[in-house]
């Protein structure tokens, strides 16, 4: 008889119990989401997996979701979460994409190849800070590189209590040092671009070869999609591990917070300036033009750190005001519908 994992395996915790009356526990079966796709959800508790539908309003659950569900496996609520990824939806749309819900640890995937890149780990950073998660990088592919220390050591300048692990997604024994974070209860997230090793280290982790890996276009190192939906999976060290698609994109949106916490020595510089509104440009007494020029702060840091800040404010106001336009003709509709109704009863 196969054994299904309990609750507290899954990452029950009493914040979640605390949300729920009596009577919910009698009527519906609580659960988490560990698949999502465009007609449902995969949700699973300690009796199983179940196919649950979603409903009209229910389109804000994802993977990592603790819900309610009734006997006819339709989705009832959802419970609110400990931490939640989200960015805006790709291209041109204007919307926010949840990501992931619930995780305590987020291994950001970089291969040391081409695709190293400082600055979009700092915009990982910033998403795992916004979301008050524990980042660790990943640094994948160490087998092929020549200068892993140097690159490591450019990762660890980003912060000096950062976690990172240089490792070879295809040799289990340099993923040890990943255990730790990978206890029972625990749900640990993985985020990077695609062919950066991601399916290779889930493989390795779940000690079966699960996800399907794909090749490397040797010319610019860029990898092709291998994981196609978001899913959480029980690692044999007791962790839930969710993976997520490769994102060519990744923009932000309402990260203030985790922007200026990712770049902590800068936001402080900023705070020094003598004046509020300072632009950082030609202003006497700024704080940041005098740090660089002594060479006190890099100077691609605080590019990024600027570009970062405005991408964030102008995706959140673009959805701001998406959302006053949907709620103003919501308002309009109501007006039509309650104005048809009471044509219709003779007023």
């Amino acid at each position: 008889m196969h054994s299904f994992p309990s609750l507290a395996q899954l990452g029950w915790r009493p914040f979640f119990q605390q949300q729920l009356s009596l009577e919910e526990l009698e009527q519906w079966q609580v659960g988490r989401v560990v698949e999502q796709h465009r007609n449902g959800i995969v949700v699973a508790n300690d009796a199983g997996l179940h196919q649950v539908l979603l409903g009209q309003g229910n389109d804000t659950v994802c993977v990592g979701d603790w819900v309610l569900f009734d006997s006819a496996l339709r989705l009832q609520r959802g419970l609110a979460r400990l931490s939640l990824f989200q960015r805006k939806a790709p291209g041109s749309k204007v919307s926010q994409q949840l990501i992931a819900a619930n995780v305590d640890s987020l291994f950001i995937v970089c291969s040391l190849n081409h695709d190293f890149n400082l600055s979009r780990i700092e915009r990982y950073l910033a998403l795992a800070k916004e979301a008050s998660v524990e980042p660790i990088v990943v640094l994948t592919k160490a087998d092929l590189c020549p200068n892993v220390d140097d690159l490591y050591q450019q990762v660890q300048q980003l912060d000096p209590l950062l976690m990172i692990h240089a490792v070879n997604a295809l040799a289990v024994d340099t993923l040890a040092v990943l255990e730790t974070y990978c206890k029972s209860g625990k749900t640990v997230a993985l985020l990077g671009s695609s062919g950066v090793g991601k399916s290779t280290l889930v493989n390795s982790l779940l000690g079966q070869a699960e996800q399907q890996t794909g090749g490397i276009r040797e010319d610019d190192s860029k990898g092709r999609h291998t994981t196609t939906h978001r899913a959480l999976k029980w690692l044999p060290q007791g962790a839930m591990l969710m993976d997520t698609p490769g994102m060519r994109e990744l923009q932000l949106s309402d990260c203030e917070q985790g922007v200026n916490a990712t770049f902590s020595e800068i936001s402080e510089l900023v705070k020094q300036c003598r004046f509020s509104d300072c632009s950082h440009q030609n202003e006497p007494g700024c704080a940041v033009q005098a740090a660089l020029a002594a060479g006190a702060i890099d100077e691609r840091r605080w590019h990024s750190y600027q570009k970062l800040l405005r991408e964030q404010a102008n995706n959140a106001a673009s959805l701001a005001q998406k959302r006053a336009k949907d709620k103003a003709f919501g308002k309009m509709v109501n007006k039509v519908q309650k104005s048809s109704r009471q044509l219709k009863k003779g007023y």
